[in-house]
């Protein structure tokens, strides 16, 4: 084992392994807040349905208003 370490200098193995879990960690909890259900910053009572709500009012039909109109 200590044959390895005489090819790779034990500091710059450190810190890209440091560099490399704190950039996966990052993507994790970023992956994490961007779903519903782990995400910790808006809680459990987050309204993540009002963008497609919107969404489906604009699709649905609504009364045709007239722009003729009899005198």
């Amino acid at each position: 084992m200590w044959r390895i370490w005489l090819l790779f200098d034990p500091r710059r193995v450190l810190v890209g392994l440091f560099v490399f879990l704190f950039t996966l960690a990052l993507l994790i909890h970023f992956i994490l807040l961007s779903t519903p259900r782990f995400n910790w910053i808006e809680g459990p009572n987050a309204k993540h349905a009002a963008p497609a709500a919107a969404a489906s009012q604009m699709l649905t039909p609504g009364p045709v208003q007239s722009s003729i109109t009899s005198a």
